[in-house]
């Protein structure tokens, strides 16, 4: 594949001579911010998708392209949810561009012409799905973060590009919709006029990506669809979860997964409205308590084999909040903490608060609690927005308390090789073991831990909840054994599960506990030096890697036929 950026290597611009001090980032140049190897690779493989020329490329993608690194700099893209990170925005939105026109390939547009208009339309609409797909989050910069200059004076997107060191935090209380709406106030900085000038000319295609822009998808037709594919497919990876089922997985989104999820817990597992209850119904709210409610929603879509849910619960309650499922607290956050009394009992919690008619609705509701809750204020309750304006709140690494990881260390991060490779349909990768013919198990929590963990995993595998050999399972087939990954798998059993362990050992980890009853059944191969780790190498298409775990030298304990083995991997002596 050729390469827009290896032909000629220039060296970087020089440093800037400005004095950048403490607690602000630098500005950076856009050759700068694109140079990052895994943000090349997306723009080699944009190029590839749009077959221009180098000079189109330039004029219709790359511009445009640098101009919004050049305004989005080192933002994240969230402050707690996906690619919340230093440079999170401009990965984001690479990624949603190379994925979007993948993704376009299958489509003749605009649908329905004939085929000599769409001939003719075909750079056009590829331009526009690109631009919609780069853009779709860009009024964050304007309505979700204040950003400060290094002189005090407040930057705004509209001021166009940031000129000094600056520094930024989330605002407390901000509307998580409005980003939606603020794209207008951004979008002409990245945006030409010449290229304005030409989207115009084609009516089908400017009406869907003006609706994109104003963030209403509902009527954006096919561009719509495509970026709200793509946006999908960047977070779930980014998140933890699998992109490629992202794509498969019916059109519902992650708000309608969470609202289905707390409908079941609510009307048929949790109880209300008395001591040792997960919530309590008042006239006016639904009461949760946070970390239960959370672990068992979790829990719970994990069951369905929903993918791409948060695997913290930090993560959840802003996925709660941004989609208004849950009411903010008067200082902008998710958590209340609140007293719950009735007659001689009463106890704190933490809490989500929901209205009755997201669970209910026009349904029959339960009795309302005939104690009372009472709102506390505490400055430590969890989800805290960003502190104030402070070198804390962009500092690297070195700084415990920094929320933003530096940017350079997702440069060999493992989820750019899987959406590269989701990415290739012609490079081989790995792939699902699947077995047509495997019988059902009626799982059961076993008097045996170790046990039930082994059964759960079987079952995992033959009803394809447990993926094996993907570039992201935790069950791997070498050497004619099985490949157990840790902790990874007994994380996984333990979100699904919370609570297993019935605080049988309050020392050591839920997941830990898991492992060492799963030791005791003495099923897996122990090294020759006595361990009971073993390390596979993995050498894919795009990286190499190490994995920990256990071996299984009987694949019948989970298969029953012999898999074919995964030829990324090769087990350790």
């Amino acid at each position: 594949m050729l390469s827009l950026f290896r032909h000629k290597r220039q060296k970087p611009p020089p440093p800037p001579t400005v004095n950048v001090a403490e607690g602000y980032l630098s500005i950076e140049s856009a050759h700068t911010l694109l140079a990052v190897e895994h943000r090349r690779q997306l723009l080699d493989r944009i190029w590839q998708y749009t077959a221009l020329s180098h000079v189109q490329f330039t004029q219709l993608y790359l511009n445009p392209i640098h101009r919004y690194a050049e305004q989005v700099q080192q933002l994240p893209a969230s402050e707690t949810h996906h690619h919340a990170y230093l440079g999170g925005m401009l990965d984001h939105g690479l990624e949603l561009v190379a994925c979007s026109l993948k993704l376009r390939q299958s489509y003749l547009l605009p649908t329905g012409a004939a085929p000599e208009d769409q001939a003719a339309q075909t750079d056009a609409w590829s331009a526009g799905i690109a631009y919609g797909a780069l853009l779709h989050d860009i009024g964050k910069i304007a309505v979700d973060l204040l950003v400060e200059r290094q002189d005090g004076r407040v930057w705004h997107p509209w001021q166009g590009s940031l000129d000094q060191p600056y520094r930024f935090r989330y605002i407390k209380g901000r509307d998580y919709h409005l980003h939606g709406a603020a794209a207008g106030l951004v979008y002409t900085q990245i945006l030409d006029r010449p290229i304005l000038d030409w989207l115009s000319g084609f009516p089908s295609l400017w009406a869907n990506l003006l609706y994109v822009l104003a963030g209403q998808y509902e009527r954006a037709g096919v561009l719509g669809e495509l970026v709200i594919q793509a946006d999908r497919v960047s977070t779930a990876q980014n998140i933890g979860g699998n992109p490629s089922k992202a794509l498969q997985a019916p059109i519902h989104s992650l708000q309608h997964h969470l609202i289905s999820g707390l409908r079941h817990l609510v009307q048929h597992e949790l109880k209300l409205n008395q001591p040792g209850a997960a919530g309590w119904l008042t006239q006016d709210a639904l009461w949760l308590v946070s970390k239960t409610v959370t672990d068992k929603l979790r829990a719970y879509l994990l069951s369905q084999s929903i993918e791409g849910i948060p695997s913290s619960n930090i993560a959840v309650f802003d996925e709660l909040q941004s989609h208004g499922l849950v009411e903010s607290t008067p200082e902008g956050k998710a958590i209340w903490t609140a007293l719950v009394a009735q007659g001689n009992w009463q106890q704190s919690f933490t809490f989500l608060r929901l209205q009755p008619a997201l669970i209910w609705g026009s349904e029959d509701r339960p009795e309302a609690f005939s104690g009372t809750v009472s709102i506390a204020l505490d400055d430590n309750q969890p989800n805290a927005p960003v502190p104030p304006l402070s070198p804390k709140a962009v500092n690297t690494r070195s700084d415990q308390s920094s929320s933003l990881p530096d940017p350079m260390a997702i440069e060999d991060a493992d989820y750019l090789g899987t959406l590269l490779d989701m990415f290739d349909s012609g490079e081989p990768g790995f792939r699902e073991v699947t077995s047509e013919s495997a019988p059902e198990i009626s799982y059961s929590h076993s008097n045996n831990p170790g046990q039930a963990f082994l059964s759960w995993v079987r079952e995992g595998i033959q009803s394809h909840k447990l993926i094996i050999n993907d570039s992201k399972a935790k069950i791997h087939t070498v050497c004619g054994g099985v490949f157990l990954v840790t902790p990874g798998l007994f994380q996984r059993y333990v979100q699904e599960f919370p609570g297993i362990s019935h605080g049988a050992d309050q020392e050591i980890e839920e997941w830990h506990w898991v492992q060492k009853q799963f030791e005791k059944l003495k099923v897996h191969r122990k090294r020759d030096d006595g361990l009971n780790i073993w390390t596979c190498q993995v050498e894919g298409p795009r990286r190499k890697a190490k994995l920990k775990g256990y071996l299984l030298e009987d694949y019948k304990l989970l298969f029953e036929s012999s898999p074919p083995e995964n030829p990324y991997l090769m087990l350790e002596a």
